[in-house]
């Protein structure tokens, strides 16, 4: 039983994004979520540094926050998008 993680432990983790240390709070449900979505974060902001080299770091984090939230936007919009297509055509 020691071993077993309950839904709501809290832990604490550091990632490093960018370079930058983030001491984060988390469920420790989590944390191999939260190391995956960091290396993600940072392979991804390397990729623009590598595209565009005389981009500084913080813009290329910016350019990586509006990918993920272009693919949130698209995915949340999915299901509402198929849902109004489905009324459609069932009037």
């Amino acid at each position: 039983m020691a071993n077993e993680q309950q839904p709501n432990h809290i832990i604490q983790v550091t990632v490093l994004i960018a370079g930058r240390p983030y001491l984060l709070k988390i469920n420790a449900a989590d944390e191999a979520l939260i190391h995956r979505l960091t290396r993600e974060i940072n392979d991804k902001t390397a990729a623009f540094k590598a595209a565009q080299p005389s981009k500084d770091t913080q813009d290329c984090l910016a350019l990586s926050l509006l990918t993920y939230a272009v693919e949130l936007h698209r995915a949340t919009r999915l299901p509402e998008t198929a849902s109004a297509q489905q009324q459609m055509h069932t009037v």
